[in-house]
C-alpha cells in the first residue's frame, strides 16, 4: 500500500527544518581533542595494547560517533502535525530507525570491549567481553559489527519505502555510518593489523574435552530447566489468562523482569493463546519463555505491511535482549496471505536459543534479523520468504511447511540477507524437514488448480551476497526441480552462496538445479563442515550449557 505523500507546502517546510538541524547538529563535530567516552577504550589504553590497530579503533570510535548524530537527527524529526501527518508507516520506520541505531551503539560498545586487554571484570571474575559474548573476542567481534553494519540497511530500507523526505534528507548521514561500519569489518575480515589485538579467550573446542569458556549466564540450572518438565521447574513468574499466575499477560512479565539479568530469569506462560505484542527490549537479558507446548501456549498478533506497519514492526513477539530462550510454544501471525509482510518473531538477540517452538504466518513469518541464534525442534509455516533476514542461525531437526499462497504468489522457504561478504551471516538448516502444510496439502490432493500452480522453491537472494545451505536433510516433493528462485533478474546470482550436501527426498535431485555460478553442490565433508553448529556459530562455545540437543558437526 501506497505511503501518502506530503503536500508540496509541507515538504518545503520539512525541507528547510531540516536542513536548519543538521547545519546546527554539524557546526561542532567531535574535536580530536575532545574527552573520551566511557564506552571507548582512551588513545591511552589503546596504546597499552600490544599490536592494536590504531586504524581500528579509531574508525570504532568515529562509527560510535556518526550513530548517536543521525539518531539524533531522526528523533527530532516531527512525525505529527503538518510536516508529518499522521502516517503508520513512516512513524513505524522511525522508531524502527531509533531501536536499530540503539542496538548498534550497544553493538559497537561491546565491540570496543574486546580491544581493551585490560577489561573491567564482573564479581564472577568474568572479562566484559566474554560476560556480553561467547569469549572468542575474534567471533564476537566479526558477529557484533555484522549486526550493526546490518541494522542501517533496515533502518534505511524502513524510511525509503514511507515516501517520506526524511530517508533522502538522512541518506548520506546513514551511508556514512554504514561506510564507516563496512571499513571496520573489512579490517578485522582481513586481519589488518587486528587479529594480534582480537586475542581469543579460548579456543574452539568439541564436546569431548569439556573445556572451554561459557558465559557466566550459563550453568546447571539451565540444563535442568530444559530436562525437566513445567511442573518441576524452578521459575520466576508465571502467566495464566485466568489469573492464577503473577500476571495476565506476557508482556507485562517481561516488562516486570530484571534489566541486565546475570543469571537466567525464567517466565512460564500457561496454555492459553494470547492475543498481543511482545517486546522484549534490549536491556532485558537472559530471559526465558517456557509454555505447555507448541500449539498449547501460543502469543498471537495480526500487525502487518498493508495495514501501515513496516515489515520490522509487524512482529507479534519482538526480541532484542542477549541471550534469550523459548521453550514449548507457538508465535503467531494471523494476519493472513492477503495482507502481506506479517512477522511472528523478529529475533536480535545474540546466542539466543529456540527450542519446540513453532512459528506460524504467511509472508515473512520468522524475522531472524541478526547476531548467532539456534533453533532445534522447531516448526516454521509459511509462504513467501517465511524464514528470512540476517542473522547467522542454524536449524536443525526443524519442519518447514509451505502454506498455499495467493495466486500471483510463489513459495520460497528463505531469504537471507547477506550484505557485505565480510559478514558471518547466513541459514544452516540440518536434518530438516522440507514440506507441504496441511492446507497445500489438501488443496494438492482435491487437485486444486492453484495448488499444481504453487511454486516453491528453497530461497532466493534478498542481498548481494545472501548465504544458506541445506545438507542432510528431507527435501519432499512440494520443491519445484530449479530448487532456488531468482530475485530480479541476474542479481547476486554471482556473489550468493547457496549450497546442499547430502540430502534426500523426492525434492533433493539436484540434475535439474539452477546453474548460478552460486549454487554449489557441496561433496566434501569439510566444506559442508563449514556450516555446522560447531563451525558456523561456534555452538560449543556456549550451547552446552543450555541443555539443548544439538549436533555439533557431520553425521557418517
Amino acid at each position: 500500500m501506497a505511503s501518502t505523500c506530503p503536500s508540496s507546502i509541507a515538504q518545503l517546510l520539512l525541507v528547510v527544518y531540516l536542513s536548519v538541524f543538521l547545519l546546527l547538529a554539524n557546526a561542532h563535530p567531535m574535536s580530536p581533542t575532545s574527552p573520551p567516552r566511557k564506552d571507548a577504550p582512551s588513545p591511552a589504553a589503546a596504546k597499552g595494547v600490544t599490536g592494536i590497530s590504531p586504524a581500528l579503533v579509531s574508525t570504532l570510535r568515529e562509527t560510535l560517533d556518526a550513530i548517536k548524530n543521525v539518531a539524533s537527527i531522526i528523533s527530532s524529526f516531527p512525525i505529527g502535525g503538518i510536516l508529518g501527518g499522521g502516517d503508520l508507516r513512516l512513524s513505524s520506520a522511525v522508531a524502527d530507525c531509533l531501536d536499530l541505531l540503539d542496538l548498534s551503539s550497544d553493538e559497537l560498545s561491546w565491540s570496543m570491549s574486546t580491544t581493551t586487554s585490560s577489561q573491567p571484570t564482573n564479581a564472577g571474575g568474568t572479562a566484559a567481553a566474554a560476560r556480553l559474548g561467547t569469549g572468542d573476542a575474534r567471533s564476537d567481534l566479526r558477529s557484533w559489527l555484522g549486526g550493526a553494519l546490518g541494522n542501517q540497511d533496515t533502518c534505511k530500507e524502513g524510511l525509503d519505502e514511507t515516501g517520506s523526505v526524511l530517508g533522502s534528507l538522512v541518506g548520506a548521514a546513514l551511508n556514512t555510518v554504514t561506510s564507516l561500519l563496512t571499513d571496520g569489518l573489512g579490517k578485522v575480515a582481513a586481519g589488518a593489523g587486528a587479529e594480534a589485538a582480537i586475542a581469543s579467550t579460548s579456543s574452539r573446542r568439541g564436546l569431548a574435552d569439556g573445556a572451554g569458556v561459557h558465559p557466566s549466564w550459563l550453568g546447571a540450572r539451565e540444563r535442568r530447566m530444559l530436562q525437566m518438565s513445567v511442573g518441576g521447574m524452578a521459575v520466576d513468574a508465571v502467566v495464566a489468562k485466568d489469573g492464577s499466575g503473577n500476571y495476565t499477560t506476557v508482556s507485562a512479565a517481561v516488562e516486570a523482569a530484571p534489566a541486565e539479568s546475570e543469571r537466567r530469569y525464567v517466565i512460564y506462560v500457561k496454555k492459553g493463546v494470547y492475543k498481543e505484542t511482545v517486546d522484549v527490549k534490549k536491556k532485558k537479558w537472559n530471559l526465558m519463555l517456557v509454555g505447555d507446548g507448541m500449539g498449547v501456549t501460543v502469543i498471537s498478533g495480526h500487525r502487518n505491511y498493508v495495514d501501515g506497519y513496516t515489515t520490522f514492526r509487524s512482529a507479534t513477539v519482538a526480541v532484542n535482549g542477549k541471550g534469550f530462550m523459548a521453550r514449548d510454544m507457538t508465535f503467531e501471525n494471523t494476519a493472513g496471505p492477503s495482507k502481506h509482510q506479517a512477522v511472528a518473531l523478529r529475533c536480535d538477540s545474540d546466542l539466543s536459543v529456540f527450542y519446540r517452538c513453532g512459528f506460524e504466518g504467511y509472508q515473512d513469518t520468522l524475522y531472524a534479523h541478526s547476531l548467532r541464534q539456534f533453533y532445534r525442534d522447531c516448526r516454521v509455516s509459511g509462504t513467501v520468504d517465511f524464514v528470512f533476514g540476517n542473522a547467522a542461525a542454524v536449524f536443525q531437526n526443524c519442519t518447514l511447511a509451505a502454506r498455499l499462497p495467493l495466486p500471483d504468489q510463489k513459495n520460497s522457504v528463505t531469504a537471507q540477507g547477506r550484505l557485505d561478504s565480510n559478514m558471518t551471516t547466513g541459514f544452516a538448516f540440518q536434518f530438516c524437514n522440507v514440506t507441504a502444510d496441511a492446507d497445500l496439502q489438501r488443496a494438492l490432493a482435491n487437485q486444486s488448480a492453484a495448488a499444481a500452480m504453487t511454486q516453491t522453491y528453497l530461497g532466493r537472494p534478498w542481498k548481494e551476497y545472501s548465504r544458506v545451505v541445506f545438507m542432510q536433510s528431507y527435501i519432499g516433493g512440494v520443491v519445484w526441480p530449479e530448487g532456488w528462485l531468482a530475485w530480479d533478474g541476474e542479481f547476486a546470482l554471482d556473489t550468493l552462496y547457496y549450497g546442499e550436501y547430502m540430502n534426500t527426498g523426492p525434492g533433493a535431485g539436484v540434475g535439474g538445479r539452477v546453474k548460478w555460478p552460486g549454487f554449489h553442490v557441496m561433496t566434501s565433508p569439510a566444506q559442508a563442515g563449514n556450516f555446522t553448529v560447531a563451525q558456523f556459530i561456534e555452538g560449543n562455545m556456549w550451547l552446552p550449557p543450555t541443555g539443548v540437543k544439538y549436533t555439533a558437526g557431520l553425521t557418517s
